[in-house]
C-alpha cells in the first residue's frame, strides 16, 4: 500500500513554478490592464449627421423639459424677493437702474432685445461648427461641457422656481421687449405662453456665452478675436441686466453651471477641451486596429517584394554552363 502510493505521487509531475521575470511581467501586464480601464477616454472623430442630430434632439429635449416644469407662480415671486434682497444686502442691486437707464435710449435697447433674441443661439451653433471643422479632436469635450451645463441647468429650473425681475410689477422693472415691441424673445410678448417664465434661475445666456467665450479665447490665433471672446460673456451680462431679464446672482448660477460641465468634461478625457489634440489621432479613431500593436495606423505592415530572379543561362545543346565552383574541382 505505501509503495503504491509512493509510486504514484512519484508519477505526477507537478507543474513548473512560476519564474521571478514571469511572475513580473504578468504583474506588470495586469496593472497595465487595470490601467486601461481606468484612463481617461480619447477623442474620436465627430461624425457630422451624428452630431446634427445629436444637437437638434438635445434642444428639443432641453426645451421640452424647461417648459414641462410647473410654473409656481408663488414660490418663483417668493425666491425672487429673497432674491432682490441677498443683492441689496451685498449692495449689488443695481438692476433697477440699469433696466430704466438703457430702456431710455430706444436704439440701444432695442438692439440689446435683438441680441438676447437671436446671439444666444447662432454664436453658440457657430462656435459648435468651428470646432467641428478646424478641431475636431476638440470637440467632444467641448460639446459634453455644454450639454453638461445645460443638464444641470434644468435641474436647477426644476427646484428653484425664480421670476424674472421684469414680472416684478411692485418694484418697477420695465419689460423691454413689451415695451418695445420686438420680436423673438421666448420669454415676453405672445410668446410668453408657450415659455416657462419662472426659469430665471441659473442664466443659460451667461452659461452658454461663457462657454463661447473661453473656447474662443482658447483656441482662436487672431488676438482680436480673443478679445471678442473674452467681452462676449461680459455684454451678454449687462444686456440680461438691462432687459430685466436675469438678476445678478442668475449670472453666478450660469457660472457655477459651467464650472460643473468642465469638470465632469476634464474628468472624462483627461484634460480641459482647449489642452487636448487640435486633431484625433489615427489610432484612436480607429475601431479595428490590426493584430500589429506597434503600428499606429492599425494596418498590416507593407511586404517588401521580392525582384524576381534571373534565369539561369542555358549553354547550347541543354546543358548549364559549369560555375568557377565547379571548374576548379
Amino acid at each position: 500500500m505505501g509503495e503504491a502510493t509512493a509510486k504514484t505521487l512519484e508519477g505526477r509531475t507537478a507543474d513548473a513554478p512560476p519564474t521571478e521575470a514571469g511572475g513580473a511581467s504578468g504583474a506588470v501586464r495586469l496593472r497595465a490592464d487595470r490601467f486601461r480601464l481606468r484612463r481617461p477616454r480619447a477623442p474620436r472623430r465627430p461624425r457630422l449627421w451624428f452630431e446634427v442630430l445629436l444637437i437638434a434632439v438635445s434642444y428639443w429635449t432641453y426645451s421640452l423639459v424647461r417648459n414641462a416644469v410647473p410654473e409656481q407662480r408663488a414660490a418663483a415671486l417668493r425666491n425672487a424677493d429673497w432674491v432682490w434682497q441677498a443683492e441689496q444686502s451685498l449692495h449689488i442691486a443695481v438692476e433697477h437702474t440699469v433696466n430704466r437707464a438703457v430702456n431710455s435710449v430706444t436704439w440701444l435697447i432695442v438692439g440689446m432685445n435683438y441680441y438676447y433674441a437671436t446671439l444666444h443661439f447662432v454664436l453658440t451653433i457657430g462656435v459648435l461648427v468651428w470646432l467641428y471643422r478646424w478641431h475636431p479632436g476638440r470637440y467632444a469635450a467641448a460639446r459634453l461641457t455644454l450639454f453638461a451645463t445645460t443638464g444641470v441647468a434644468l435641474l436647477g429650473y426644476y427646484l428653484y422656481p425664480l421670476a424674472p425681475p421684469r414680472l416684478m410689477e411692485d418694484l418697477g422693472f420695465v419689460d423691454t421687449v413689451v415695451v418695445h415691441h420686438t420680436w423673438g424673445s421666448m420669454a415676453s410678448g405672445n410668446l410668453a405662453d408657450v415659455s416657462n417664465q419662472y426659469a430665471a434661475m441659473p442664466s443659460m445666456h451667461i452659461g452658454w456665452s461663457t462657454w463661447c467665450g473661453v473656447i474662443i479665447a482658447s483656441l482662436a490665433r487672431p488676438v482680436w478675436v480673443r478679445a471678442l471672446g473674452t467681452l462676449y460673456p461680459v455684454a451678454t451680462l449687462v444686456v440680461i441686466v438691462s432687459t430685466a431679464n436675469h438678476f445678478w446672482l442668475d449670472a453666478v448660477g450660469g457660472l457655477l453651471c459651467l464650472a460643473l460641465g468642465l469638470t465632469l468634461s476634464r474628468a472624462w478625457f483627461g484634460a480641459l477641451p482647449h489642452r487636448l489634440p487640435r486633431h484625433v489621432a489615427i489610432k484612436a479613431d480607429r475601431r479595428d486596429a490590426g493584430p500589429n500593436t506597434g503600428n499606429p495606423t492599425g494596418r498590416a505592415p507593407r511586404q517588401r517584394r521580392r525582384a524576381p530572379s534571373r534565369p539561369e543561362p542555358v549553354a547550347p545543346g541543354g546543358r548549364r554552363p559549369r560555375t568557377t565552383t565547379e571548374r576548379v574541382r
